[in-house]
């Protein structure tokens, strides 16, 4: 019977060793790597026949929307609902996401991506919920781009394989970056550009961007993070040098 070959590298801590751990999954056609995963829950038998646990893993919509199945496939970080066993060397070799504290297993905390939205204050500022009216209109180049910068899962690929983003360094990371300059170009988000452009300015930001473009490779969704980061690094830096004149 044809096989599919998964070696999964297991932690059963953040203080505990990682080890790998192989499986062999009946083979069927269209099979993705959650789907593997949902397997070996169900049947926590490895390679050698011996019981184990289910590997630990996050995953959600199944859709490569909400960004949760993250990790890195075959040497590349990638989103385990959309990687096709068909299209995979074997052995499939799993391992989580490492600029992010472990968890357990495949599961990592990427709390610290959400930390820098609330940084760079990535939302609509409105008070309160009444009806304001229609929104003050904006052109069609400014719809595309924000509608290309809008399809950010906060999946963590782009950090992922950013040398300048790990748990020692404090740089907010490429998706941060690009969430602010989303809501920068929304009417009404940006009038409150000036406070994101100082935290774009301040320790962790987006000077410490070294510019090696890994983002906007890997990036899911093809989002032009190189353009945010560099459009944002002239804004940022103009008003800081006009802010130096004004006060």
């Amino acid at each position: 019977m044809q096989t599919i070959q998964v070696k999964v590298k297991r932690q059963n801590g953040p203080q505990e060793k990682p080890f790998w751990e192989e499986f062999k999954i009946p083979y069927k056609s269209n099979l993705n790597v959650i789907s593997l995963l949902m397997y070996i829950a169900k049947n926590p038998v490895n390679s050698k026949g011996e019981k184990t646990t289910p590997v630990v893993y996050e995953s959600n919509c199944l859709e490569e929307v909400c960004g949760a199945c993250s990790m890195v496939i075959n040497g590349k970080a990638r989103q385990a609902c959309t990687a096709l066993v068909d299209s995979l060397a074997q052995p499939i070799t799993l391992e989580p996401l490492d600029k992010f504290p472990l968890v357990r297993d495949l599961f990592v905390d990427r709390t610290a991506l959400f930390d820098a939205l609330r940084k760079v204050k990535a939302w609509v500022d409105i008070d309160g919920t009444f009806n304001l009216g229609p929104g003050p209109k904006t052109t069609p180049k400014v719809q595309e781009k924000r509608y290309d910068l809008s399809r950010c899962m906060t999946c963590g690929v782009c950090s992922q394989v950013c040398p300048n983003y790990n748990t020692k360094t404090s740089f907010i990371g490429p998706h941060a970056v690009a969430q602010a300059d989303l809501f920068n170009l929304h009417p009404v988000g940006g009038n409150i550009k000036e406070e994101r452009f100082k935290a774009l300015m301040d320790k962790g930001g987006i000077m410490e961007c070294g510019n090696s473009q890994n983002c906007v490779r890997a990036c899911p969704k093809e989002i032009p993070l190189t353009q945010s980061l560099a459009e944002l690094k002239r804004q940022a830096t103009w008003h800081s040098i006009k802010s130096l004149f004004t006060k």
